[in-house]
C-alpha cells in the first residue's frame, strides 16, 4: 500500500511540475506582435474558415429553432452569423486592423478571437447607418 500511495504521490508531483514546465501558448498581442506576416495572414485565413464553418451549423440551429417555435431566434441567429463571419473583410485588411489594434497597450491581453470578433462587430453597419440618406443611399419618395 506505501508504494502505491509513493507512486500516486510521485506522478502527481511530476505531472505538476511538467505542466508548470510547459510553454504557455496565449493567442493575445504578445503573440501575435511575435508573428511574422505570412504567420498572420495564415491566422486570419484560419480564422475565418472555421468561422464560416461555424456559421453553417448555425442553419441547424435555426432547424431547432423553427421546430420548437423558439421566438426571436431568426433575429439572434443572423446577429451571431454577422460576428462570427469575417469572410466579408479582406484578410490584408484585418492583418492591418488587429496591428493597429494590438498597437494599443490596453487591448495586449485581449485573445485573438475576441479581437477579431470586435473588429468585426466594428465594421459591420448598423441599422441606424444603413438608414442614413446620402449619394448611395438617396431617401425615398
Amino acid at each position: 500500500m506505501k508504494r502505491f500511495a509513493v507512486g500516486v504521490v510521485l506522478g502527481f508531483v511530476l505531472s505538476c511540475g511538467l505542466s508548470l514546465a510547459a510553454q504557455s501558448l496565449d493567442h493575445n498581442g504578445m503573440f501575435w506582435k511575435g508573428l511574422g506576416d505570412a504567420a498572420k495572414q495564415g491566422y486570419v485565413d484560419g480564422y475565418s474558415d472555421a468561422m464560416n464553418v461555424s456559421v453553417g451549423k448555425l442553419d441547424n440551429l435555426m432547424v431547432a429553432a423553427d421546430l420548437f417555435r423558439w421566438k426571436g431566434a431568426k433575429k439572434i441567429i443572423r446577429q451571431l452569423s454577422r460576428e462570427l463571419a469575417i469572410s466579408d473583410q479582406r484578410p490584408e485588411d484585418v492583418v492591418k486592423r488587429l496591428n493597429e489594434l494590438y498597437s494599443d497597450r490596453k487591448y495586449s491581453e485581449l485573445d485573438l478571437g475576441s479581437a477579431l470578433q470586435l473588429l468585426t462587430m466594428r465594421s459591420a453597419p448598423t441599422p441606424e447607418t444603413q438608414a442614413v440618406p446620402g449619394p448611395s443611399n438617396p431617401p425615398a419618395h
